[in-house]
């Protein structure tokens, strides 16, 4: 059995792209420069969006944090996006997400210019991606997809079964496994909280990717020796320790692991990665925004 290190392999391209970045300060050219926008005081968000700020500076880019209040209104956020469209300085923007109910997510999401979605939720990028057109993925399947690669997992041919079918995991994540390439060229079963018999299937797939965040939802019955195991849940469960609580991801880790051939642990797995794809897609979009500019 393989632990598919996460943290490993982010600090592995966290790396090579401050090897790039070095490069460009050393050629006087402009580094890439991410903005994040958070609307609320959500302290799941702000400490997520605080370990991208850091995440920034150890690679070497710029990066703004744009904090707006809970009282924001929808039209503000659209005017602070269209400010951010047209400021060629930033490469790059995420909206941290929840946002406020007063704010329409959909509408938010849809006015982000797609050549600087680094999150990749724009509907023209989601739409590049499930046409097997180059684009930005978003960044948790875009480091699954890493995963797999450098630890190079046979795809080919294999049954992949994805649990859940949100639009930031599972379902870009059935249309890329399914794609033509590496990794991908996989028949792939999407299954979701109506799915019938859920272990019949689950015990014949070669590889599974659980993203439904149900605490050790996958147990070792409903798996077959040698599966591959992405394991994209992350909750937090109440406990008596000094903090309060014990992070655990979709899968009985503990009875799960002793068949998979290949599994990612959590705390440490596809998290970590999320953010060094985040990073990824923001030296692509400057990149681009390069080659446009020309």
């Amino acid at each position: 059995m393989t632990i598919l290190d996460g943290k490993k392999v982010s600090n592995d391209i966290k790396n090579e792209i401050k090897a790039e970045v070095d490069k460009m300060k050393a050629n006087d050219e402009k580094v890439p420069h991410l903005a994040a926008v958070i609307v609320g005081n959500d302290g799941a968000s702000l400490t997520y969006v605080g370990s991208k700020v850091r995440a920034c500076e150890r690679v070497g880019f710029e990066s703004t944090m744009v904090r707006m209040s809970n009282t924001t209104s929808e039209v503000e956020l659209l005017d602070k996006i269209e400010e951010l469209n047209n400021n060629d300085d930033i490469d790059g923007f995420i909206i941290q997400l929840p946002l406020p109910p007063q704010i329409n997510t959909q509408k938010v999401l849809m006015a982000v210019n797609p050549d600087k979605d680094v999150d990749g939720f724009h509907p023209m990028n989601f739409g590049k991606m499930a046409l097997d057109m180059s684009t930005f993925i978003p960044a948790t399947p875009f480091g699954i997809l890493e995963l797999l690669e450098r630890y190079e997992v046979e795809t080919k041919g294999k049954h992949t079964v994805v649990i859940g079918r949100s639009h930031i995991v599972g379902r870009p994540m059935s249309i890329l496994m399914g794609r033509k390439g590496f990794p991908g060229n996989s028949t792939v079963t999407l299954t979701h909280s109506h799915t019938k018999n859920i272990t019949q299937i689950t015990s014949q797939a070669d590889v599974i990717i659980s993203a439904l965040g149900v605490p050790k939802f996958l147990k070792a019955e409903m798996v077959k020796d040698d599966v591959v195991i992405i394991d994209v849940g992350i909750t937090r469960v109440p406990d008596d320790s000094e903090k309060g609580y014990y992070i655990t991801g979709d899968v009985d880790f503990e009875n799960v692991s002793k068949k998979a051939s290949f599994i990612t642990p959590v705390p440490g797995g596809v998290g970590p990665m999320t953010i060094a794809m985040l990073l990824k897609n923001t030296l692509l979009a400057r990149e681009q925004h390069r080659k446009n500019h020309r």
